[in-house]
Formats: structure tokens, sequence, C-alpha cells
């Protein structure tokens, strides 16, 4: 028995795993980046574990499989983690069978219902928002009083803006604003760059932190995340990250490339083994 638990503990800890954003590392809007598809066809036919990781909570893991096989990448629902599923994973922890007064997408709602959360307006446990389509005064007045009346205050993620193909739009940070404004309170994101988004990410594939690369695009969210949850990051030049922006932040990435394309799994592992001896 014992020799099994100590195989088990070897294959849990020599497990390796990539976490990699979407937009601006894998695609911009409804095109794919050079060399995202060939990049995840080696994950696939070299049978590394991986997870794309998204602060987007609007959609459920299949619509985002669905979005990516449209595009040409073919892979399982189970390949996504998002901050939807974060934030439902953290309140079943802290919580189980809490309610929730809810501003946000399909996704979002569909992972806490999944998670055991009951959604309603009468005196919830948690007021939550996310990016949605539904929003406008009379929710935000509803959420601004349940908080005052007690509820507990999360958002899925940080994020300001959103990309789409005809600019920046508002994202879940943005959404929050009044509401932080007028209740003085601002929300726990539960996303991207809070490790424990990464946390759950990594106890999804069952995989230690010191063997798990973080991917992405924004030194703000992915790269200042994964570096917090002590990933070894990686940064691609392909989205909102300038040079400038990187000169200037005081905190840096393990490797930078100019895109996914130039990233082969394979190398990068074996550079880390060489660098772990």
């Amino acid at each position: 028995m014992l020799k099994e638990r100590l195989n088990i503990f070897d294959e849990l800890s020599n497990r390796k795993a990539f976490f990699i954003d979407m937009d601006g590392v894998i695609n911009k809007g409804f095109t794919l980046i050079p060399g995202a598809k060939e990049f995840v066809d080696k994950l696939i036919r070299r049978k590394h574990r991986f997870l794309f990781l998204t602060n987007n909570s609007y959609f459920t893991a299949g619509e985002l499989r669905n979005k990516l096989a449209e595009m040409g990448i073919e892979v399982d629902a189970e390949n996504f983690y998002t901050s939807a599923m974060a934030t439902a994973s953290f309140i079943k922890n802290q919580m189980p069978g809490s309610t929730a007064y809810v501003i946000g997408g399909r996704g979002l709602k569909c992972e806490l219902e999944k998670a055991g959360v009951s959604l309603t307006s009468k005196k919830p446990d948690y007021v939550i928002v996310g990016e949605t389509e539904e929003y406008d005064y009379g929710r935000i007045t509803e959420a601004t009083l349940l908080i005052g009346e007690g509820a507990k205050f999360l958002a899925t993620n940080p994020d300001i803006t959103g990309p789409t193909p005809r600019g920046p739009v508002p994202a879940c940070g943005a959404l929050v604003a009044p509401i932080e404004r007028v209740t003085g309170l601002k929300p726990y994101f539960l996303g991207k760059p809070n490790p424990v988004m990464m946390y759950w990410a990594r106890k999804k594939l069952k995989v230690h932190t010191r063997n798990s690369f973080m991917i992405g695009d924004r030194m703000d969210t992915d790269i200042v995340g994964g570096l917090e949850a002590g990933m070894t990051c990686c940064l691609v030049m392909s989205g909102v990250t300038s040079p400038e922006d990187l000169k200037r932040s005081p905190y840096q990435p393990d490797y930078i490339f100019q895109s996914i394309a130039d990233i082969d799994p394979d190398t990068i592992l074996s550079k880390w083994d060489r660098n772990r001896k």
C-alpha cells in the first residue's frame, strides 16, 4: 500500500502542464494567431497536459470549444478553465449550498448552478458580477442595495476591457465600477491575476505548481498571476504587452517569445529541466 502511494506521489510530482491564455495568445477575435494550431497539435500529439485559462466568464466551456473548432483547433471542453469556474469552485469551497444574485452571462450562471449555488434576489449570500449583455440601471441598483443589506461582493475578473473586432469594450472590471463607487466596497476578483484561479486550474489537472507553465500576453494578469502562483511564466508579444510595458515592469517573465509560433513545448521542458539541475 505504501509503495502504491509513493508511486502515485512520484507520478503527480513529475507531471507537467501548460496553462494557456486565449485572446492575444491563441486568437484575436475569430482569427487564429499564426502557429497556434501547430502548437496545440504538438501538445496533443506529445500528450502534454494543458488548459486554456481565460478570464472570460460569459461563455461555457462547450461554447469556447466550438469557437476554437470553427477556427480550426479541435480540443475537448475539458481543456478549458474559466474565471466562472474559479468563482464557482471558490464559493463551493467557502460556503456550500449558498445563494447569489448574479449579473453575468450563461457561462457564469451555468457554473454556479453546477456548484449548487441557488440564483436569487431574495437575501442572497453573494452578489456576483461577470461579463454580460444584461446590464442596466435596475440590476446595478439591485446589486447595490443587496450589498448594502449584507451580501458579499464577488466578481469574475478585474479586466477593464475585452477585445472585439471593432476594438475594446467594457469588461467585468468596468461593470463593477458603479457598484464600487456607491457601496464603497471593492469586489473580490476570482480570475487572473488571483493565484486562486491558478490553484483550482492546477487541481483540475492534478499537477504541482513547480511543474506548471503559464503562457500569456498580459503582464498584469497572466504573468503576475503565474508568478505569484509559483509557475514558470512565458510571455508572448502578440497581444497587449508592448516592449515599453515589459521594460517598465517591476517583475519579468521567465521566457519571452514573439508569438506562440516560437514556442516548442518539448524545448521549454528540456531547458527547464536543465536549469533545475
